[in-house]
Parts: C-alpha cells; sequence; structure tokens
C-alpha cells in the first residue's frame, strides 16, 4: 500500500464523493436509494458549519477509498468520538489495508480532537465488513439498535404532529 495517499477531502472532491457513495450503493443493491446530489455533498460537508468530514485515499491518482465521519458525544461516557457514517473502498483496492487505514486515520482524528471511541453501523449482509470490523476490535454492539425517522416520518416529528 506504499502508493497510496489518504488525505482530508476539499470542495473540489464532491463529485468523487458523490461517485464514490453511488458506486457503494449499487455494491450493496441499494442505488435507488441513493439520492443525494452532488452539491449536498458541497454545500454540507465543507466550510465551518460542515455536517461531516471526508477523508479520500487515493492510488496513482485514482480514488481506491473514501470515508465519511462527523464527531459525536456520549453522555453517559463524557467525552468525544467520531461516527463513520460511510466507509467505501473500490473493488479494485480491496484487500490492501486501504479500509483499516481509513479507520485509524478517523480513529486518530477523533483522539486529537479529545475523542475516546468510534461508532458505526454495517449492513447486516455486508460481511467483508463486520470481519474486517470485528478484526480491528470494532465490535458488535447487542445492547444498541438504530432507529431511525425518514420521510414523512421525521416531517411529522419535526412539526409536531402525530403520525
Amino acid at each position: 500500500m506504499a502508493d497510496v495517499r489518504i488525505r482530508a477531502g476539499e470542495p473540489g472532491d464532491a463529485d468523487t464523493i458523490h461517485r464514490a457513495i453511488l458506486a457503494m450503493g449499487r455494491g450493496l443493491e441499494m442505488a435507488d436509494n441513493v439520492t443525494c446530489t452532488v452539491d449536498d455533498y458541497r454545500r454540507f460537508g465543507f466550510g465551518p458549519h460542515a455536517a461531516f468530514h471526508s477523508l479520500i485515499a487515493e492510488a496513482g491518482g485514482d480514488l481506491a477509498g473514501l470515508c465519511l465521519f462527523f464527531p459525536i458525544f456520549s453522555t453517559w461516557r463524557g467525552r468525544p468520538g467520531v461516527f463513520v457514517q460511510d466507509l467505501y473502498v473500490d473493488g479494485l483496492f480491496r484487500g490492501l489495508g486501504i479500509g483499516e487505514a481509513l479507520l485509524r486515520e478517523v480513529a486518530a482524528w477523533s483522539r486529537a480532537s479529545g475523542g475516546d471511541y468510534l461508532r458505526l453501523e454495517v449492513d447486516v449482509d455486508n460481511l467483508p465488513a463486520q470481519r474486517l470490523y470485528e478484526r480491528l476490535g470494532i465490535t458488535w454492539q447487542a445492547k444498541d439498535r438504530a432507529h431511525a425517522a425518514y420521510g414523512e416520518a421525521f416531517l411529522a416529528l419535526a412539526g409536531g404532529r402525530k403520525i
């Protein structure tokens, strides 16, 4: 992995980020769920109030991997941490340690910011990713269950009306 370079994403990378997320969606057979645009990444991923941060792995100028993450805080631990929203490694570069390198960079970023933990979620059918996470000590939390509100449920919640 000597020729792989990991760097922070920049506003000019919005198209690259979008392409990687679309590729990830296709790989998980959920491409129709990806509704974001390049402008969404440019608008929300950069500047003083960025909603996320990104790391880009490049090999010979080609996109090898991407990690989107953001800071979080544990009220029980009283400490900041980091949530990895998306981790993508292009199929041509899998098995070279790029996913691990990206996760290590994110953990180091969190630690430098005072964080002491990392969280992520993984598709239940993505067994290779689950094996990688377990090998790195990122364990499945049996007592946690992710819940989410999207679409009409979110609008009802935000608008104060009942579903």
